[in-house]
């Protein structure tokens, strides 16, 4: 009995695979990194031109709190999330699912400056069905009027 060994091929790295996943971690890490501008402030993705005021600045008491955006449409967000359409009982449902069992929390509305006003309603009659009554409005501050030469 003649036993040969046999010559092993040698081993073969298929890198196809490993590159695909490095290239599907570089998208991933693309698409959920947020950028900063120089001043340090987030980019947001909505852009809302807020309506000017004078005032004070009003210092953040409560950490935790509920947004409505409401763009220059009237399309509302809560909390950053689109609402699927303009209806009172949609918003009322999104604000229900953001509270997710934590009553008392303040709702703070940023409205564009060319929101209709029925908008703003609509968001104040929700928050007030759901049991939210500490309402604030988020405003641009007023340049001071400069004095003619």
């Amino acid at each position: 009995m003649h036993l040969r060994t046999r010559r092993s091929q040698p081993p073969e790295i298929n890198l196809t695979s490993l590159l695909d996943v490095v290239f599907l971690l570089l998208i991933f890490f693309m698409v959920s990194t947020t950028f900063k501008d120089e001043s340090g402030q987030e980019q947001t993705r909505l852009r809302v031109n807020l309506p000017q005021a004078q005032g004070q600045d009003q210092p953040d008491k409560e950490a935790e709190s509920i947004r409505i955006i409401i763009d220059e449409s009237g399309t509302f967000y809560v909390n950053d999330r689109l609402v699927v359409d303009q209806q009172a009982l949609t918003l009322v449902r999104a604000l229900t699912g953001a509270l997710d069992q934590r009553k008392g929390l303040p709702v703070l509305i940023q409205a564009d400056a060319k929101t209709p006003h029925q908008a703003v309603m609509t968001a104040l009659d929700a928050a007030a069905e759901v049991g939210l009554n500490k309402v604030s409005f988020a405003t641009a501050r007023q340049s001071p009027p400069t004095a003619p030469q």
